[in-house]
């Protein structure tokens, strides 16, 4: 029995290495240091992995009100809502930038006049969701390749979370996803927790086998 709990322990051990090593990751990818996206990124460039979720600081200029784009069935604090999602201008292209999240569509808000910099995280374009419908610009999610052909500039491949409240348009900031960490990450703490756990369970069939034995065994005596 004592083998037994010791393969129990060792392995919920590695269990708890495992998960530290996951939140480690996590915490890696949130302390990312911000960057510039003017040569970090390129508009004609893929959304590559290693731009999934990276601060960046996008400098620009918003283009009019009127272009801009609510996207539906964004859950924020318990409340299912829509994202303002706004074009902005840089050099030659443009990057969908999410300025905020409501409750429910309204009327655009105003868009800031100039050159602007906004603190962002950078995200891959979405699938599936609801079309385009020009009449309430509305669209189910951000989906690049439908909004490249409703607006006018040759857009980023991704899009951007702002975490600027000056740019917000009086909505609440919408919450970037969490970061996905592979599973793999820390594999090997994983399969030393399950090796234990298989020995454990071994040790315990050779118990249970010993013990069935030694009680045919006494009661072959008896007989």
């Amino acid at each position: 029995m004592i083998a037994i709990v010791a393969c129990v322990v060792m392995g919920l051990w590695q269990l708890g290495v495992y998960d530290s090593r996951q939140e480690h990751e996590r915490a890696e990818s949130r302390t990312v240091p911000r960057v510039a996206l003017d040569g970090l990124w390129g508009a004609d460039d893929p959304f590559t992995s290693r731009l999934n979720q990276r601060p960046v600081t996008i400098d620009g200029r918003f283009a009019p009100a009127d272009e801009q784009v609510w996207v539906g069935g964004k859950k924020q604090n318990g409340q299912t809502g829509v994202w303002l999602l706004s074009p902005v201008i840089v050099g030659d292209a443009a990057i969908a930038v999410v300025r905020g999240w409501a409750p429910a569509v309204t009327a655009f808000p105003d868009v800031p006049s100039g050159e602007v910099a906004i603190d962002a995280v950078l995200q891959p374009g979405e699938g599936g969701g609801a079309p385009f419908d020009p009449k309430t610009r509305e669209i189910g999610a951000v989906r690049i390749p439908a909004l490249t052909n409703e607006l006018p500039y040759d857009l980023y491949s991704g899009f951007a979370i702002s975490s600027s409240t000056e740019v917000s348009g009086g909505l609440e900031l919408a919450e970037p996803p969490t970061t996905d960490v592979p599973w793999t990450t820390g594999l090997r703490n994983l399969a030393y927790a399950l090796q234990w756990w298989v020995f454990g369970a071994f040790a315990l069939f050779m118990w249970w086998r010993m013990a069935t034995e030694s009680v045919a065994a006494a009661r072959a005596k008896v007989a």
